[in-house]
């Protein structure tokens, strides 16, 4: 779940993101569901790799296809980030410790 928190907080933010495919998609971040799928506004495509997607304005990618999703660095709070992690990362050993 922290990255989907994580992905909510970059809602209406400009995006790349890459795909498996090789496909490099330029938009703004219009939403995300728990299974990281993306929608994306305002899409830019490479016309020379993929001609088909040029008039495209919109779209919704599946969270399982995307290989890299690159974020401005002016949106990431890489200490909150981390904090985060850490904090997520102990509540699972302590629910896993528990189990035992």
């Amino acid at each position: 779940m922290l990255f989907y928190s994580f992905f909510k907080t970059l809602v209406n933010k400009d995006v790349v993101v890459e795909l498996k495919n090789d496909i490099m998609i330029s938009g703004t971040l219009a939403g995300v569901d728990q299974f990281l799928n993306l929608k994306l506004e305002n899409i830019v495509v490479n016309e020379e790799k993929c001609p088909q997607l040029a008039s495209v304005k919109s779209c919704f990618v599946r969270g399982s296809v995307v290989r890299y999703v690159q974020l401005p660095a002016t949106e990431v709070e890489t200490d909150l980030l981390q904090d985060a992690t850490r904090k997520e990362h102990s509540n699972q050993v302590a629910a896993a410790e528990k189990t035992k």
